[in-house]
């Protein structure tokens, strides 16, 4: 195996000092051309590449920052992703993606590695409905903003959307189409986005003088596709079959659509759906799909502004304070939805 090149190398192969090499690096301007140039041209001979993590130490200031999110296979959370990594650029940094998929002992792997790699700060979606390793991350003192999830109970910054309101614009839309018997596909209960997602359905049938029971929950353990068609196999085998089912994502959504067409049901004829997050596959599917939009790419870019303000406290830039901003979602109807009964 090669070994790495060293600035002793470069010092050694340019004729100069170790510390004329680290000034031509970082403050070219102290040192004179003609030296400039030999020591430049001793770089690109030996293709030395400056020890950005070793530097970083001395500096005590990273320049990544961490992002961990629940489904990297959602283009949900690629479009915070994209978000957050477009406002990084801007200040100068990178970031580091890294997920759960939806379990919280990777999630205490990848808060581990942030805190071992001394990240800048981290954007965290949270997989572990205890807290616990949250509790855990907070004694490194690594600044952290929440993503897709209120900050309650805590002092740091949230970004996340009203999914109680978004609930509720979902199921009075099927209301407002005839619907009165309504299946709620609901992903794992124990994320907070479900669990809103289902009291904004749930507020929407009282404002019409439903009862819980109009809402028929079918759970599932993951928010992928698959986990879509598994929950579309078990709406087919109910007696008493809703007349429209609200998914707690598009993922589940085009799963249950997928179940439905191999069973020969019509979509929105026999039953209606909506999804939630408007994925960009929502507009491509079979049956274009009708959705609760989410502003992802907003989110994320919040999201990292509210870090980077929080990091740069110290330098005389501008003060934090912390802060819980909540945007607000979107109904985009579609023909999976149009058909009154």
């Amino acid at each position: 195996m090669a070994q790495s090149v060293g600035i002793k190398d470069v010092a050694r192969v340019a004729g100069v000092s170790v510390g004329t090499v680290s000034n031509v690096i970082n403050r070219p301007d102290t040192v004179a051309s003609e030296t400039r140039a030999r020591v430049l041209s001793a770089i690109d001979r030996l293709g030395y590449v400056r020890s950005e993590s070793a530097r970083q130490l001395r500096a005590g200031r990273s320049r990544i920052m961490g992002l961990l999110v629940l489904d990297m296979g959602n283009p949900f959370f690629v479009d915070v992703a994209r978000g957050a990594e477009r406002a990084a650029r801007e200040a100068g940094l990178g970031v580091m993606v890294c997920n759960s998929a939806q379990n919280a002992a990777e999630e205490a792997d990848y808060l581990g590695l942030f805190a071992e790699q001394r990240v800048r700060g981290v954007l965290l979606t949270p997989a572990d409905a205890t807290g616990r390793n949250i509790d855990a991350f907070r004694r490194h003192g690594i600044p952290f903003v929440l993503v897709d999830r209120v900050a309650e109970g805590t002092a740091e910054c949230s970004v996340s959307v009203d999914d109680v309101t978004g609930g509720a614009l979902a199921v009075r839309h099927l209301m407002d189409a005839g619907h009165r018997s309504i299946a709620y596909v609901s992903g794992p209960p124990g994320l907070n986005q479900v669990r809103d997602r289902r009291t904004g359905a749930l507020n929407a049938l009282a404002e019409a003088g439903l009862g819980p029971e109009a809402l028929r929950e079918l759970p599932t353990e993951r928010l992928d596709v698959a986990a879509g068609r598994d929950a579309g196999a078990r709406l087919l085998g109910l007696a008493d079959r809703p007349t429209a089912v609200f998914c707690a994502n598009d993922l589940l959504a085009l799963g249950v659509l997928q179940a439905l067409y191999a069973a020969g049901v019509t979509v929105p004829d026999d039953l209606a759906i909506v999804g939630y997050d408007d994925i960009e596959f929502a507009a491509a599917a079979a049956v274009p799909l009708t959705s609760v939009r989410q502003p992802a790419v907003t989110m994320g870019a919040l999201a990292a502004e509210l870090l980077l303000e929080e990091t740069e406290q110290g330098e005389g830039t501008r003060t934090h304070e912390h802060r819980r901003v909540v945007l607000q979602p979107e109904l985009v109807v579609r023909r999976s939805s149009l058909v009154a009964r």
